[in-house]
């Protein structure tokens, strides 16, 4: 151990690796301390491996549906031991930029499957010794929490961490919990062949989401032989020879049972705080996770938190872009403050749900002129020849054509959606992406033409035909 430390990172996940990286290559001396794995949850037990299954079901998914496309439909077996070392295969391949090895090449001190506790001011306890520090980012992240019912320990379930490491397929699961973890598992194993159940307390999936779009989504969900039990709450949960048992309850007294061979816990996220000694440190917690400023401080002096122990906005982008402000702000005397004013997110479920900015509810409560314009994947040529027209673009603008929300349902709506985020960003207006030549045929076009709604609106009022019309009629009695 160095004798000081210009940073010390205490968690490997997005934020930690991308605030020790980059303090590395500004030439700070850099410790970072993980108790268990370089990668954290998005790649170890999140985003990589669930997106990796999501492929894998998708595959599973277009096979079934060869006929639609003139191919002979085969009867699908899907390997499920083949699917889970693929998905394993995956994270190998991604982990090497999250290798131990690279960041000590970087000049990084890794302390690995270590414990690190907060000490006296500018100290951390790691292993029992001491590491002085100018300067400390916590990035431990988030877990998922587990809601109270009754009877559930005893009864067994799993998260999201135990079904990626599942080696066999269950015949049927209930699912609690109806967010993107919840959805998005839903749809792979049912596409896997499990008779799958969802139990939420919220009356449709995705309850962030705009209302028209999540009941598209539960639609499709439906379709595909999901069943769906919206505005329950589980409460109670039993063994019954093989299967287990869960008993919800609605708001008005009605209760419904599901069994299954197992119950996967989609429920929500808590700040993984535990051993880092925040209390005795004088780190205030708040109701979802560290309080911090809008420079990522918390209320010890030196010590930023980034990342899903804030229990802000818990994507793998938002850490990122946390990670590389805290550094900032732990290396330098002039600070930067988070703008979330422009956060994109999306829901890998098929179609994909993805989202920036205010819902229509939202603006009309922020904003005195509200329009909304949408348009529907049906209508464009790609979407039709490639057989994904399920889904649509939405967009809700302000005065002069702001951009104050967009949303998307429909194929590759994660990627379709930065063109709006780029464009909220910079303060370009609706109409500009009208003008913008996209190429024919892509799916992009579904945002040229949502666009090209707003100028058929401003520009193809019937006051402006008269005057056109009076317009073109003289030029021609001159002509």
């Amino acid at each position: 151990m160095r004798s000081r430390y210009d940073l010390v990172v205490v968690g490997g996940g997005t934020a930690g690796l991308v605030a020790a990286a980059g303090g590395a290559y500004l030439g700070a001396r850099v410790a970072l301390v993980e108790r268990d794995r370089l990668g954290g949850e998005c790649l170890n037990y999140g985003c990589v491996p669930t997106k990796a299954l999501v492929r894998s079901a998708g595959v599973a998914s277009l096979m079934r549906r060869a006929g639609e496309f003139g191919v002979k439909p085969v009867e699908v077996e899907v390997d499920f031991p083949a699917v889970m070392e693929r998905m394993r295969e995956m994270i190998r391949v991604v982990g090497v930029h999250d290798s131990p090895g690279r960041f000590r090449r970087m000049g990084v001190d890794v302390f690995l499957e270590s414990e690190a506790r907060l000490d006296a001011p500018g100290e951390v306890m790691v292993d029992g010794g001491r590491i002085p520090a100018r300067s400390v980012i916590l990035a431990t992240g988030s877990h998922s929490s587990v809601p109270p019912v009754e009877g559930l320990e005893e009864t067994g379930y799993m998260t999201h961490v135990e079904a990626l490491r599942m080696e066999s397929l269950p015949g049927s699961i209930v699912i609690i919990g109806a967010g993107p973890v919840g959805c998005e598992f839903a749809q792979i194993f049912a596409r896997f062949g499990c008779r799958v159940s969802v139990i939420s307390s919220s009356s449709l999936p995705l309850p962030r989401e705009e209302q028209e779009v999540s009941e598209r989504l539960l639609r499709t969900l439906l379709a595909e032989g999901i069943t769906f039990h919206g505005g329950f709450r589980a409460e109670a949960a039993r063994r019954e020879g093989k299967d287990k048992v869960v008993v919800a309850r609605d708001e008005a007294g009605g209760a419904i049972e599901e069994r299954a061979e197992e119950i996967l816990i989609a429920a929500g996220r808590a700040p993984t705080v535990d051993g880092l000694n925040l209390e005795d440190a004088g780190v205030e917690l708040g109701e979802s996770g560290i309080k911090v400023d809008d420079n990522l401080r918390t209320t010890v002096p030196g010590v930023y938190a980034a990342g899903d122990i804030t229990g802000g906005r818990l994507f793998t982008h938002v850490a990122e872009y946390e990670g590389k402000l805290a550094l900032r702000n732990a290396l330098f005397p002039v600070k930067a403050r988070a703008d979330y004013r422009v956060v994109p997110w999306t829901t890998f479920t098929d179609p994909e749900v993805a989202r920036v900015g205010l819902t229509e509810e939202e603006a009309r409560r922020e904003h005195e002129m509200v329009e909304v314009f949408r348009h529907p994947f049906g209508e464009v040529d790609r979407a039709v020849t490639d057989g994904e027209t399920e889904g649509f673009v939405k967009v809700v603008a302000g005065k002069g054509g702001e951009i104050l929300g967009a949303h998307i349902i429909g194929p590759g709506a994660g990627d379709l959606i930065h063109e709006f985020v780029l464009a909220m960003q910079r303060g370009i207006p609706l109409r500009r992406l009208s003008t913008m030549i996209h190429v024919y045929p892509t799916l992009s076009q579904v945002n040229q033409r949502v666009a090209d709604g707003y100028y058929r609106e401003k520009l193809f009022t019937a006051t402006n035909r008269k005057v056109l019309g009076t317009f073109f009629g003289l030029r021609r009695l001159l002509s």
